[in-house]
């Protein structure tokens, strides 16, 4: 071979590992130590910001060791938060956890009020008189029994409670005038037939008998699909009850009436009284 020639193939040689150490040289940039150039990464889905988590702890807690004001508040500052998304699901339903505890506990809230039973008071006109119930006076003092005494002081809610059924998603909302204090899944009529507009409860009965075309059937029957609470709207043969069926419970499966397991319809029952007012939408 003449030298010509070998000086020819050095050259190609020469520029084909200038090349490759190039590309070599780019694929380690990839994964080269900090402050060097690095590949992208796809994005993933973001956690729930730390301070959402942080906040979320504490009121666990607070929930945790009964401190149901301070849980309130902190689940409340979670919610306010433009980036709590990821945990605004969990986080509101905790916070209707700790509203019904508020409710039901002897824990005094800025929606009630004492007040000090006089000679003559029964529990009776105590609710007509604040328009809350029976129910909740009891609970909300622990009282086993309708006896009170002069002088005693009773926890009273003064919450303008009222409901919104959403058909489209097939949930209810506690409410007590602009604040969602629980929500509930529910069902609303086959095929769109639940009424819209807004009603009036105008009877609580417990353990109803279900009126139909072929006759009553009384509570217990298993043919009676009520459930063991129902709140009747000024609607005629439309309200709120319960089941027999709590998987049906988020279809829209009934015949235009709202339906709810039968816990969430006693929860509702303790709490509302006769004039509630039940806002229905689409």
């Amino acid at each position: 071979m003449t030298p010509r020639r070998w000086l020819f193939l050095g050259v190609v040689a020469a520029i084909g590992l200038g090349l490759w150490a190039g590309v070599f040289s780019r694929g380690r940039s990839k994964i080269s130590p900090a402050g060097a150039p690095q590949a992208e990464k796809p994005s993933a889905v973001s956690p729930a910001p730390k301070s959402a988590r942080l906040l979320m702890a504490k009121a666990d807690r607070a929930l945790a060791e009964g401190n149901l004001l301070e849980a309130k508040r902190l689940y409340q500052e979670i919610l306010q938060q433009e980036d709590a998304g990821s945990v605004a699901a969990a986080v509101q339903g905790r916070l209707g956890e700790v509203n019904l505890k508020l409710l039901l506990s002897p824990a005094s809230t800025p929606a009630s009020v004492i007040h000090t039973v006089a000679s003559g008071d029964t529990l009776t006109k105590i609710a007509k008189k604040y328009g809350t119930t029976i129910e909740l006076l009891m609970a909300s003092n622990g009282l086993t029994s309708d006896r009170i005494r002069p002088g005693q002081p009773l926890k009273v809610s003064r919450a303008q409670f009222s409901l919104v059924v959403d058909k489209s998603q097939n949930t209810l909302t506690l409410k007590d005038g602009q604040e969602v204090l629980k929500v509930y899944r529910c069902s609303t009529g086959k095929g769109g037939i639940t009424p819209e507009g807004t009603f009036t409860i105008v009877n609580r009965i417990v353990d109803p008998p279900w009126f139909t075309p072929e006759g009553i059937i009384p509570p217990g029957d298993s043919r009676n699909i009520l459930g063991t609470r129902w709140l009747g709207f000024n609607l005629a043969s439309y309200g709120i009850h319960g089941t027999t069926d709590p998987a049906s419970i988020g279809r829209p499966v009934t015949q235009g009436c709202v339906r709810l397991t039968n816990s969430d319809v006693e929860e509702l029952y303790a709490l509302l009284p006769e004039g509630t007012l039940v806002t229905i939408v689409e």
